[in-house]
């Protein structure tokens, strides 16, 4: 099992004095600061890293591994923007360029429920000939097609985007949205916070004042939404420490995230292509940097289509309760390079997580546990 290579004599304490201080605040529970991220960071033991994250997860989570039953919609992947890390938007006139209809989008939903998912994840490009009615509609046509599907849809650089075409603030947009039946939000676009790094890697998108707007005003209306971190390009760990640290301020404030979900870089089919792609060593250290730094997140996600099944399966040991879900149909990492299934079952994602030594349990998006008859199912009782 995986867990068993973090094992180690009773009460041995790390042999760096540095991180044996901040072994002692984790195990009294107490926050670790940004100096201390800095440290785990650059110099901590992988091993000593994920072991103390893995006394964090399961003191959050047990044995305990989640996994959701989903689909992806990806409704269209034309973008005005052209951030050079993307390999997924295209040109308007680009061969690789599509839109959905109205009609595709309700067979993705008719699909979604012959597999019995419980979620549908939907975001895409920022089509500058499509109005925000448009969007709206994404949600209204899944919604009035199956309308106990749960609506997980556009990241803040998407309602931002719909907040500059539509003229409106932020909390209308959500609200429209909400009417049509969105049920949360996601965590993409955060990318990396610091300034300088967005503006050479997505100069025009949405800042990270935006990110933290539409996730805080999401919260006030009451919506849950995840929260992300794209690393291994031209990031340090100074950025990524910050980028943490900004995260958990806001959880402290509005308690609305649910989930951290590091994200490795590809490279391949980006402006980016002569970085080579994160390994599992560091895959595996911001998993378990996370899971330590954000100690008022309930979950760190193990991304499989990212990460890899195997590396997913170890990063259940280093920090992560949580290994995405059936995910079929996801677009964005593969056009990037990816080269997982573009889907799993639900019997191989017990697989996974039985092998890592860890209890399958299926959720909802909002973390309230499924009960199960084949396609059908039904939300547990609190």
């Amino acid at each position: 099992m995986p867990n068993a290579i973090l094992t180690r004599a009773a009460g041995a304490p790390p042999a760096d004095p540095l991180l044996a201080a901040i072994a002692d605040k984790v195990h009294a529970g107490e926050r670790l600061s940004f100096d201390d991220g800095l440290y785990l960071d650059r110099h901590a033991n992988l091993l000593e890293l994920g072991r103390l994250a893995n006394v964090v997860r399961e003191r959050k989570n047990g044995g305990l591994a989640f996994y959701n039953t989903n689909v992806h919609l990806n409704p269209t992947n034309v973008c005005v923007y052209r951030c050079v890390f993307c390999a997924f938007r295209s040109d308007l006139r680009a061969e690789k360029a599509y839109e959905f209809t109205d009609e595709m989008i309700r067979e993705r939903v008719r699909e979604a429920q012959r597999q019995g998912a419980t979620e549908i994840h939907v975001v895409g490009g920022l089509h500058h000939l499509k109005g925000f009615d448009w969007y709206l509609g994404v949600v209204r046509v899944i919604h009035e097609t199956w309308p106990k599907l749960h609506i997980k849809a556009w990241t803040p650089v998407e309602i931002h985007w719909f907040s500059y075409l539509t003229k409106k603030p932020i909390r209308w947009v959500l609200e429209q949205m909400i009417a049509a039946g969105l049920g949360s939000l996601p965590g993409g676009g955060a990318e990396i916070f610091d300034s300088e790094i967005r503006r050479q890697i997505c100069e025009h998108k949405a800042d990270s004042d935006a990110w933290f707007e539409v996730h805080r005003t999401a919260h006030e209306l009451g919506l849950r939404s995840n929260a992300t971190m794209l690393y291994g390009h031209i990031e340090d760990a100074r950025h990524r420490v910050d980028h943490l640290c900004r995260l958990r301020a806001l959880q402290d404030e509005t308690g609305g995230f649910q989930t951290f979900i590091p994200l490795a870089f590809h490279p391949e089919n980006t402006g980016l292509e002569h970085i080579q792609k994160p390994g599992i060593l560091m895959d595996l250290r911001m998993i378990a940097l996370g899971r330590l730094m954000l100690d008022n997140f309930d979950h760190v996600k193990a991304y499989w289509i990212m990460l890899g099944q195997q590396t997913a399966q170890v990063a259940l040991s280093f920090g992560a309760d949580d290994i995405d879900g059936t995910v079929v149909h996801e677009l964005i990492y593969h056009d990037a390079g990816a080269k997982t299934p573009e889907g799993l079952t639900v019997a191989e994602l017990h697989r996974l997580i039985r092998e890592a030594g860890r209890e399958p349990v299926e959720r909802d998006t909002l973390y309230r546990r499924v009960i199960r008859n084949g396609a059908a199912w039904q939300i547990a009782e609190p």
